[in-house]
């Protein structure tokens, strides 16, 4: 069954085979590859899903993706709409649903080169924010792609900052009517997907103004295309905003909307909405508009910051064990650069943390079902919560991903600069996910400020109780910690109790001090609107520690799970243990400063973090094997699966077009320049 399911033959290989040292890495398994694989897809059945859609997808034409490197914008533009419709068809050939796991898959398959991105979150947007009655009548329409929708909140002025958009839309008594309007250049919808050239229809976010008073901000669905040609709508101007760092095959768009009229019913109404007189109802929380957004940053993590880290991760570790670089002991040949200690240094902290993100996302997306349903239902005791936790692991996943892709793409050397290499994608895809759906220092503010009211909430109440009713994710606060690291030698750091503690014993106190600060400046009279602001480099620290204690706890959690799997538990929590210390020991600080622990105990946790590096460097190779992307996928010369780097490197180079279509400039420029200085001779 297993050999079944795990074809691990590639799909474009050479006559020359598996690269010899790429093979001897595969050898010597010290755990089932296979049965890691089952384990990261969620199950055997998802795994064969996976393979035969992905077989599905490879065995089509139309969804080849290897010539992206060498494609303009407009041609990616182009064969990005190409694929999608192609899948939509074909999904709907064989009855696949929009919100079932052949989706993703094929998103997966194709390495996210597909289109309609802001469309699948608009979809999102209105199964939270709109009323029964609305998700009734948009929903078929979405679905089954007689429109195509965006999420226009994101203006040229403002972004993360939502209560100072400045998009309005005021209603209109009279004819029942809400008027739209973009009032400056800065309240330009800047940046959304699918808005450049593809959306009939747009989520516009705007401040809503009835009855005489702003009411915050809500969501429109505004026409912005005709349905007959395609053309812009009646006061509606919409483009292309022009070349990016990355996302060349994505249409962002600009929009400005000068007073467009829309029907009352088209105010997304599932938490407020406005009579027909104009009188406002509330019927939740102010913070339920924010719903949608907190979706898609959940939606975030396993779509775009951990598959663009994992990936990189397989790239460069492959890498690193065909190519020979330099001698270790000068009587013996070149070594695999995955032998020297420095390589590991680079690699195996980003694999760790790869496999650390998968659990995180696994954690987040279960809390997130249980709350989602709760909070549709009218109870928002979960959002919160949820809002601090999806802010922050936003904020670190994102920025982790970012420096962990960057640290690979460099650990290739010069080959990792070529975009042939896979690499340079990966790193500018996900670098654009440090602002988009918050910025993330303001996300970890946001975190911030919740973790300092449930810290101060914790100090006012009564411990017994609190223990049972606190949130899970910040039930340490309420915990009496040690004072002392008891930790006396190099292996008393392998024990996931005993760094766990001192995780929450760094996030506790830098939350206490935060909240102390805060107490002290407004004690002394400063207004506490600008206390906070001169406690913000103290509340980002806060907030990163808490986050970084949450990952090391979950990761401890989620290795439990494996302890009946012998094998894959001693591999992976090697990886947890690395996971632990190597964030330990970049911010050494936070554990040293108070004294929880001393410098030789740091000593030992460094020790102990060399020895790991060198048992984890044999099973490197499997474990990125484990996460079972296709060489398709990947998209990479250095990265295949059976290794021959140079060789595809040599072979896609000569596929540019400069190889085969002259050189124009020769004759406009070089020919003339080389005679003249020729006849000087």
């Amino acid at each position: 069954m297993a050999n079944q399911i795990y074809s691990r033959t590639p799909r474009s290989t050479h006559n020359k085979g598996v690269n010899p040292d790429l093979d001897t890495e595969r050898q010597n398994k010290s755990f089932n590859v296979e049965r890691l694989t089952n384990i990261l897809d969620g199950g055997a059945e998802f795994t064969q899903k996976r393979k035969q859609i992905e077989g599905i997808i490879y065995r089509d034409p139309v969804f080849n993706i290897k010539n992206n490197y060498f494609m303009s914008h407009n041609q990616r533009y182009e064969a990005a709409i190409q694929k999608t419709i192609h899948s939509k068809k074909l999904m709907k050939q064989r009855g696949w649903k929009e919100d079932g796991v052949e989706l993703k898959y094929i998103s997966r398959a194709l390495a996210g080169d597909t289109a309609f991105t802001l469309h699948s979150v608009f979809q999102k947007a209105l199964r939270s924010l709109g009323s029964d009655e609305q998700i009734k009548k948009w929903s078929p329409l979405t679905d089954n792609f007689q429109i195509i929708a965006t999420y226009a909140q994101t203006e040229m002025g403002h972004g993360t900052y939502l209560r100072g958009l400045e998009t309005t839309a005021t209603y209109d008594a009279s004819t029942q009517e809400f008027v739209v309007n973009t009032p400056s250049l800065s309240a330009t919808k800047w940046w959304p997907g699918d808005l450049g050239r593809t959306a009939t229809h747009a989520l516009v976010l705007a401040q809503l103004y009835c009855s005489g008073r702003c009411h915050g901000m809500h969501g429109f669905l505004v026409p912005i295309r005709s349905l007959q040609d395609h053309s812009p709508l009646p006061g509606i101007t919409v483009g292309d905003i022009g070349p990016k760092m990355s996302f060349e095959q994505t249409d962002n768009g600009f929009l400005q909307l000068d007073h467009v009229r829309i029907p009352r019913e088209n105010m997304l109404s599932r938490f407020s909405q406005v009579l027909p007189d104009g009188t406002y109802v509330n019927q939740g929380t102010p913070q339920s508009n924010y719903l949608g957004m907190t979706v898609i940053r959940v939606q975030l993590l396993a779509d775009e910051f951990i598959p663009a880290l994992t990936k990189a991760c397989v790239i460069a570790t492959r890498y690193s064990v065909i190519r020979r670089q330099s001698k270790i002991k000068p009587s013996e040949p070149e070594v695999k650069i995955l032998d020297y200690q420095t390589q590991q240094e680079k690699l195996l902290p980003q694999l760790a943390r790869a496999y650390a993100f998968h659990f995180i996302d696994k954690s987040i997306k279960e809390f997130f079902q249980k709350s989602y349903q709760e909070i549709l239902n009218g109870n928002a005791a979960s959002l919160p919560e949820l809002h601090a936790l999806s802010a922050g692991m936003k904020a670190m996943v994102s920025d982790h991903s970012i420096l962990g892709a960057e640290i690979c793409r460099r650990a290739c050397g010069g080959h990792g600069y070529s975009l042939l290499s896979g690499l340079p994608f990966l790193v500018t895809k996900v670098t654009a996910s440090c602002t988009y759906e918050g910025e993330n220092t303001v996300l970890y503010l946001q975190t911030a400020r919740y973790l300092v009211k449930s810290y101060l909430q914790a100090q006012s109440s009564q411990g017994s109780l609190l223990q049972t009713t606190f949130p899970q994710s910040i039930r340490y606060l309420t915990s009496a910690q040690t004072d002392r690291c008891p930790a006396q030698k190099t292996a008393d750091f392998l024990s996931p109790a005993l760094y766990t503690e001192a995780y929450a014993h760094a996030a506790a106190r830098l939350i206490r001090n935060s909240a102390h600060r805060l107490h002290e400046l407004t004690s002394s009279g400063t207004d506490q609107y600008v206390a906070w602001n001169l406690t913000t480099i103290l509340l980002v620290q806060a907030a990163k520690a808490h986050c970084y204690y949450f990952t090391v706890k979950t990761f401890v959690d989620s290795l439990r799970k494996l302890e009946n799997e012998p094998e894959i538990y001693q591999v992976i929590k090697r990886l947890c243990d690395l996971y632990a210390l190597h964030g330990l020991l970049s911010n050494l600080g936070d554990f040293l400063h108070d004294g929880y622990m001393s410098g030789a105990q740091a000593d030992l946790a460094a020790m102990a973090y060399y020895d790991l590096l060198s048992l984890i460097r044999k099973d490197a190779v499997l474990l990125t094997d484990a996460f079972d992307f296709s060489d398709e996928s990947l998209n990479s010369a250095l990265g295949c699966y059976d290794g021959n780097a140079y060789e595809r490197l040599f072979q896609w180079a000569q596929l540019s077009p400069t190889n085969t279509e002259g050189n124009p400039a020769y004759e406009k420029y070089l020919r003339s320049f080389l005679k003249s200085n020729q006849s000087k001779l």
